[in-house]
Protein backbone atom coordinates (compact mmCIF):
# COMPACT_ATOMS: atom_id res chain seq x y z
CA UNK A 1 0.00 0.00 0.00
CA UNK A 2 1.31 3.43 -0.90
CA UNK A 3 1.79 5.55 2.18
CA UNK A 4 0.20 8.98 1.91
CA UNK A 5 2.61 11.57 3.30
CA UNK A 6 1.29 13.58 6.22
CA UNK A 7 1.30 17.34 5.70
CA UNK A 8 4.45 18.82 7.18
CA UNK A 9 6.11 15.42 7.53
CA UNK A 10 9.84 15.56 6.74
CA UNK A 11 11.22 13.33 4.07
CA UNK A 12 14.20 11.17 5.18
CA UNK A 13 16.60 12.97 2.86
CA UNK A 14 15.49 16.30 4.35
CA UNK A 15 16.09 15.02 7.84
CA UNK A 16 19.52 13.73 6.89
CA UNK A 17 20.50 17.03 5.31
CA UNK A 18 19.37 19.00 8.33
CA UNK A 19 21.23 16.65 10.67
CA UNK A 20 24.37 17.09 8.60
CA UNK A 21 23.93 20.87 8.64
CA UNK A 22 23.51 20.85 12.44
CA UNK A 23 26.63 18.70 12.88
CA UNK A 24 28.65 20.94 10.59
CA UNK A 25 27.47 24.06 12.43
CA UNK A 26 28.23 22.48 15.82
CA UNK A 27 31.77 21.57 14.79
CA UNK A 28 32.38 25.10 13.56
CA UNK A 29 30.81 26.72 16.64
CA UNK A 30 32.89 24.68 19.08
CA UNK A 31 36.04 25.24 17.03
CA UNK A 32 35.64 29.03 17.12
CA UNK A 33 35.01 28.88 20.86
CA UNK A 34 38.21 26.86 21.37
CA UNK A 35 40.17 29.19 19.10
CA UNK A 36 39.06 32.13 21.24
CA UNK A 37 40.00 30.33 24.46
CA UNK A 38 43.25 28.61 23.46
CA UNK A 39 44.37 30.16 20.18
CA UNK A 40 44.22 28.66 16.71
CA UNK A 41 47.61 26.99 16.77
CA UNK A 42 47.10 25.33 20.16
CA UNK A 43 43.69 23.92 19.29
CA UNK A 44 43.77 20.44 17.74
CA UNK A 45 41.26 18.65 15.55
CA UNK A 46 40.92 16.06 18.30
CA UNK A 47 39.91 18.77 20.80
CA UNK A 48 37.38 20.23 18.37
CA UNK A 49 35.90 16.81 17.65
CA UNK A 50 35.60 16.01 21.36
CA UNK A 51 33.89 19.33 22.07
CA UNK A 52 31.41 18.73 19.23
CA UNK A 53 30.92 15.12 20.37
CA UNK A 54 32.02 13.62 17.06
CA UNK A 55 34.99 11.48 16.07
CA UNK A 56 38.02 12.97 14.30
CA UNK A 57 37.08 10.94 11.22
CA UNK A 58 33.65 12.61 11.26
CA UNK A 59 35.34 16.01 11.52
CA UNK A 60 37.32 15.27 8.36
CA UNK A 61 34.17 14.22 6.51
CA UNK A 62 32.87 17.76 7.00
CA UNK A 63 36.15 19.69 6.79
CA UNK A 64 39.17 18.24 4.92
CA UNK A 65 41.56 20.35 7.04
CA UNK A 66 41.43 22.59 10.11
CA UNK A 67 41.95 25.56 7.79
CA UNK A 68 38.85 24.63 5.80
CA UNK A 69 36.80 25.00 8.96
CA UNK A 70 37.63 28.73 8.84
CA UNK A 71 37.33 29.18 5.10
CA UNK A 72 34.34 27.03 4.17
CA UNK A 73 31.00 28.44 5.23
CA UNK A 74 27.55 28.53 3.71
CA UNK A 75 27.97 31.93 2.11
CA UNK A 76 29.21 30.66 -1.26
CA UNK A 77 26.28 28.25 -1.50
CA UNK A 78 23.84 30.99 -0.49
CA UNK A 79 25.26 33.39 -3.08
CA UNK A 80 25.16 30.71 -5.81
CA UNK A 81 21.53 29.91 -5.00
CA UNK A 82 20.59 33.61 -4.91
CA UNK A 83 22.46 34.09 -8.21
CA UNK A 84 20.31 31.43 -9.87
CA UNK A 85 17.14 33.10 -8.58
CA UNK A 86 17.89 36.43 -10.28
CA UNK A 87 15.84 37.45 -13.36
CA UNK A 88 17.01 35.73 -16.52
CA UNK A 89 17.53 39.05 -18.30
CA UNK A 90 20.30 40.17 -15.93
CA UNK A 91 23.87 39.78 -17.15
CA UNK A 92 26.14 37.65 -14.93
CA UNK A 93 27.87 40.53 -13.12
CA UNK A 94 24.56 42.28 -12.40
CA UNK A 95 22.99 39.04 -11.18
CA UNK A 96 26.01 38.34 -8.98
CA UNK A 97 25.83 41.84 -7.48
CA UNK A 98 22.16 41.36 -6.71
CA UNK A 99 22.83 37.94 -5.17
CA UNK A 100 25.60 39.27 -2.97
CA UNK A 101 23.39 42.14 -1.78
CA UNK A 102 20.58 39.68 -1.01
CA UNK A 103 22.81 37.39 1.05
CA UNK A 104 24.60 40.20 2.88
CA UNK A 105 21.25 41.82 3.65
CA UNK A 106 20.04 38.63 5.28
CA UNK A 107 22.94 38.44 7.76
CA UNK A 108 22.07 38.41 11.45
CA UNK A 109 24.33 39.87 14.11
CA UNK A 110 25.54 36.35 14.82
CA UNK A 111 26.49 35.95 11.14
CA UNK A 112 28.46 39.20 11.26
CA UNK A 113 30.19 38.06 14.46
CA UNK A 114 31.32 34.80 12.86
CA UNK A 115 32.44 36.53 9.66
CA UNK A 116 34.43 39.09 11.62
CA UNK A 117 36.07 36.32 13.63
CA UNK A 118 36.97 34.18 10.64
CA UNK A 119 38.38 37.11 8.66
CA UNK A 120 40.60 37.92 11.64
CA UNK A 121 41.93 34.35 11.57
CA UNK A 122 42.61 34.62 7.84
CA UNK A 123 44.59 37.79 8.52
CA UNK A 124 46.64 36.39 11.40
CA UNK A 125 47.16 32.69 10.63
CA UNK A 126 49.55 31.97 7.72
CA UNK A 127 48.24 28.42 7.23
CA UNK A 128 44.67 29.67 6.83
CA UNK A 129 45.74 32.43 4.45
CA UNK A 130 47.72 29.97 2.32
CA UNK A 131 44.75 27.62 2.11
CA UNK A 132 42.51 30.53 1.03
CA UNK A 133 43.84 30.25 -2.54
CA UNK A 134 42.45 26.71 -2.80
CA UNK A 135 39.13 27.96 -1.46
CA UNK A 136 38.89 30.60 -4.20
CA UNK A 137 39.48 27.87 -6.80
CA UNK A 138 36.65 25.85 -5.25
CA UNK A 139 34.40 28.92 -5.36
CA UNK A 140 35.09 29.29 -9.10
CA UNK A 141 33.81 25.74 -9.55
CA UNK A 142 30.70 26.45 -7.47
CA UNK A 143 29.93 29.57 -9.48
CA UNK A 144 30.70 27.81 -12.79
CA UNK A 145 28.05 25.23 -11.96
CA UNK A 146 25.50 27.92 -11.01
CA UNK A 147 26.30 29.99 -14.12
CA UNK A 148 26.10 26.90 -16.35
CA UNK A 149 22.62 26.09 -15.07
CA UNK A 150 21.57 29.70 -15.61
CA UNK A 151 23.05 29.86 -19.12
CA UNK A 152 22.11 26.26 -20.09
CA UNK A 153 25.71 25.44 -20.89
CA UNK A 154 28.19 22.86 -19.57
CA UNK A 155 30.03 23.86 -16.40
CA UNK A 156 33.39 23.28 -18.13
CA UNK A 157 32.48 25.59 -21.04
CA UNK A 158 35.37 28.03 -21.46
CA UNK A 159 33.11 31.10 -21.45
CA UNK A 160 31.30 29.89 -18.32
CA UNK A 161 34.54 29.17 -16.49
CA UNK A 162 36.03 32.52 -17.56
CA UNK A 163 33.04 34.54 -16.36
CA UNK A 164 32.97 32.62 -13.07
CA UNK A 165 36.69 33.27 -12.65
CA UNK A 166 36.17 36.98 -13.26
CA UNK A 167 33.41 37.17 -10.64
CA UNK A 168 35.43 35.35 -8.01
CA UNK A 169 38.52 37.31 -9.01
CA UNK A 170 36.73 40.50 -7.98
CA UNK A 171 36.06 38.99 -4.55
CA UNK A 172 39.69 37.91 -4.27
CA UNK A 173 40.99 41.37 -5.18
CA UNK A 174 38.87 43.03 -2.50
CA UNK A 175 39.09 40.50 0.34
CA UNK A 176 42.52 38.88 0.11
CA UNK A 177 44.78 41.85 1.03
CA UNK A 178 45.20 41.02 4.72
CA UNK A 179 45.85 44.61 5.80
CA UNK A 180 42.33 45.56 4.68
CA UNK A 181 40.41 42.71 6.29
CA UNK A 182 37.56 44.08 8.42
CA UNK A 183 37.83 44.14 12.20
CA UNK A 184 34.34 45.36 13.11
CA UNK A 185 30.81 45.46 11.75
CA UNK A 186 31.28 48.88 10.18
CA UNK A 187 34.36 47.66 8.33
CA UNK A 188 32.49 44.54 7.19
CA UNK A 189 29.72 46.71 5.77
CA UNK A 190 32.34 48.85 4.02
CA UNK A 191 33.91 45.71 2.54
CA UNK A 192 30.59 44.63 1.04
CA UNK A 193 30.16 48.12 -0.37
CA UNK A 194 33.62 47.90 -2.00
CA UNK A 195 32.68 44.51 -3.44
CA UNK A 196 29.55 46.01 -4.96
CA UNK A 197 31.55 48.89 -6.47
CA UNK A 198 34.14 46.49 -7.89
CA UNK A 199 31.44 44.28 -9.41
CA UNK A 200 29.86 47.41 -10.92
CA UNK A 201 33.16 48.04 -12.69
CA UNK A 202 33.11 44.49 -14.04
CA UNK A 203 29.50 44.96 -15.13
CA UNK A 204 30.48 48.14 -16.98
CA UNK A 205 33.28 46.39 -18.85
CA UNK A 206 36.14 47.42 -16.56
CA UNK A 207 36.52 51.05 -17.71
CA UNK A 208 39.72 52.84 -16.68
Amino acid sequence: MTQIPVAGQDRPCGLRERKKARTRAAIRRHALRLFRANGYQRTTVEQIAAAAEVSPSTFFRYFPTKEDLILQDDMDTQVAEAFERQPAGLKPAAAFRAALREVAGSFSQADFDVLRETTALIATEPEVRARATDEFVRMITVMSEALARRACRPADDMAVRTVAGALIGVILSITLPVDDLPGDDQALTAMFERLDEALALLEAGLPL
